[in-house]
């Protein structure tokens, strides 16, 4: 393999959230970046878009030749037709990462997680979901673990919640705020007295991105967990209140019994009811296997920082001035 096709990275998903981060860091680390899409997209610096649907096994590996590295963070908006989706999408980027002898990267969550392993998570946690989603999200991992040995290298980092400029598919961009103007109120998901683990994309995407910098320490099935913002009850509502400068915005509470009652008639109360679970008991990812393999410190933006970077992209923020620790700063 040439280091031209060494540095040559597809990213499926890269017009989502951790998709499009993911795609940004590897830009900045120095690779040539693909994007499978099915509609046109903006332009954006270091990335090429390529028309192509991840259903269609042959527009995949027509975009994948001559990648070392395919980012698979596919994932169909509102839970919709997760079932019949994404096991598909996922088995034509193993086809094609076996083709081009390529490296799958796949950003894990913790639905693959029953009670029984809660509340710190580590790698070597089993897998026993009780959830529809947690047993799609096992069989892809299985799926992978099975490419592993038949010459397809994989890497997956798990994290929490997901939240972040670009990121609007998640409990934040869903649940917590209300995107598209300025917020009259925020919303806690969380049981009171308990912690919750949150994932700032940014974040996540350099970790990866520094994990792939060392590849070649890499085993042939790596997984690593990224251990983000542990927030207990009321710190993402309060980050929210302090980067507004809206010291009284009203705290409200998940409607739970509402979305459970209403879960038969609407898909996306139904999806949102199924994981309510990790939001009625405290959730840790154990990430000590990822700093004693990056060493020294992961990145980790401060929280206000990062609520407020990704309150502006959801366009929540009235103006260009965020508060931040009774500062203001212009974005």
């Amino acid at each position: 393999m040439t280091s031209t096709q060494q540095r040559i990275a597809l990213v499926i998903g890269a017009a989502g959230g951790i998709g499009g981060e993911a795609a940004t860091a590897l830009v900045r680390h120095g690779w040539t970046v693909r994007a499978l899409t099915r509609r046109a997209q903006p332009a954006r610096s270091g990335i090429e878009w390529v028309s192509g649907d991840a259903m269609v096994a042959a527009d995949v590996a027509r975009v994948a030749r001559g990648a070392a590295l395919i980012v698979h963070a596919a994932n169909p908006p509102g839970y919709k037709d997760w079932d019949k989706l994404v096991l598909p999408m996922l088995d034509n980027t193993i086809a094609a990462a076996r083709t081009e002898g390529a490296r799958v990267l796949l950003p894990g969550t913790v639905y693959n997680f029953g009670l029984e392993t809660f509340p710190l998570i580590d790698e070597t946690a089993p897998q026993n979901p009780t959830t529809r989603k947690g047993k799609i999200r096992v069989e892809m991992e299985r799926r992978l673990q099975a490419a592993s040995t038949q010459g397809v290298p994989v890497l997956i980092v798990r994290a929490g919640d997901f939240f972040g400029p670009h990121a609007g598919n998640n409990w934040f961009g869903q649940a917590v705020v209300k995107p598209g103007g300025p917020l009259t109120s925020v919303t806690e998901p969380l049981t009171k007295g308990l912690s919750h683990a949150w994932a700032y994309l940014p974040d996540l995407a350099e970790t990866m991105a520094r994990l792939l910098d060392r590849a070649d320490r890499l085993g042939s099935f790596a997984v690593f967990h990224f251990g983000g913002h542990l927030l207990a009850w009321g710190e993402m509502a309060a980050s929210v209140r302090r980067v507004t400068g809206q010291p009284r915005l009203p705290v409200k509470s998940f409607p739970w019994p509402l979305v459970v009652a209403l879960s038969p008639f609407v898909r996306l109360f139904g999806e949102m009811a199924e994981m309510r679970y990790l939001w009625r008991e405290p959730m840790v990812l154990n990430d000590g296997k990822l700093r004693a393999f990056l060493g020294g410190d992961l990145p980790s933006t401060p929280l206000d920082t990062a609520v407020a970077a990704s309150l502006r992209g959801m366009g929540c923020l009235e103006t260009a001035r965020t508060v931040i620790e009774g500062e203001v700063v212009r974005a």
